[in-house]
């Protein structure tokens, strides 16, 4: 299994992960309707049979559910399981004391003493400043409660900023979650990558198939019906999907020369640039599996230089 270190010198996970965005999640996907616990269970031990075990939750995806379910999941399974949660800093939360008892909510629905990594969900600073909110996270560090410190959505700025603050205290910054796939690069651009690689912080790239529209699965001759999250995106209308079409066709091209779907090369064009954990979703066992796939082979350099000069041309 290809595994990865969560920053300089943090926990050691695959090189891909599942994001467990859609579980128990009614508002935007529709859980409970198109699939649900018995499939997302079928998941997880289907991505656990494919030697992938780190899982991306956080305390709001479906209001704590994704967390019970996967807490449910872990009772079950006879293997180590790794878990990355996040910490969303709510209006309210206004003093350390807020990290603590979030922190142990999330452990209580887990049914787990620690995490590997605990994340902040965004960088807001409402009443309570980033430096309270940093320290509280170093303090559960040196307790044992998490493996390693993450954030998401940080910009370079805020980014450079937490790892000042967890610097002073010994600890490092692990992890920036960031929305990055072949159709959002954004990061590339706006000072988040170079700063990731100069201060050795690994991306977790969340939407790293872009809500599946790097599966080849809609067209703009064949597109299934949109639900949820996926009915508000205009790169799903017909002319957003004409426009990736370029890009669609060359994953399907390559996939056909290594025999691997165009998700499974559009996740691996990620692992190959270093530093990065794509971390698609996964509804049932066939998705999970096919997750998997992105892992044991590479893209040749020529095709991964295909690859990024086509998806700037579709964005």
């Amino acid at each position: 299994m290809q595994t990865i270190t969560l920053g300089p010198n943090g926990p050691q996970v695959p090189a891909l992960g599942i994001g467990t965005w859609a579980w128990g999640d009614t508002l935007f996907w529709n859980y409970g309707k198109e699939y649900g616990a018995e499939q997302v269970r079928e998941a997880f031990f289907a991505a656990l049979d494919a030697g992938v075990n780190f899982f991306d939750t956080a305390e709001i995806y479906g209001l704590g559910e994704s967390e019970r379910l996967i807490g449910q999941f872990m009772q079950e399974a006879d293997r180590p399981v790794q878990i990355a949660t996040k910490y969303f800093p709510l209006p309210w939360r206004f003093n350390a004391q807020a990290v603590v008892d979030t922190l142990t909510a999330s452990l209580k629905r887990l049914q787990v003493d620690h995490v590997t990594l605990y994340q902040v969900h965004w960088p807001f600073d409402f009443l309570m400043s980033q430096q309270t909110l940093i320290n509280a996270l170093a303090d559960e560090v040196e307790k044992g409660r998490i493996g390693a410190i993450g954030v998401s959505n940080y910009s370079a700025d805020k980014m450079r900023q937490a790892h000042k603050f967890l610097a002073d205290r010994g600890i490092p910054l692990a992890v920036n979650q960031m929305n990055y796939s072949l159709l959002t690069r954004q990061i590339e651009t706006n000072g988040v990558l170079d700063t990731a690689r100069e201060l050795g912080i690994t991306i977790l790239a969340y939407s790293p198939l872009a809500q599946g529209l790097l599966t080849g699965k809609y067209t703009p001759d064949s597109s299934p019906s949109l639900t949820g999250a996926r009915k508000l995106d205009p790169r799903f209308s017909q002319k957003g999907l004409e426009k990736i079409s370029p890009l669609i066709k060359a994953l399907q091209q390559i996939g056909d020369a290594h025999q691997r779907t165009p998700a499974q090369v559009a996740l691996n064009w990620l692992i190959a640039q270093g530093g990065v954990i794509p971390i698609p979703g996964a509804k049932n066992a066939n998705q999970a599996q096919q997750n998997a796939g992105a892992l044991g082979w590479s893209l040749s350099p020529d095709e991964v230089a295909q690859l990024d000069e086509i998806s700037r041309a579709c964005r």
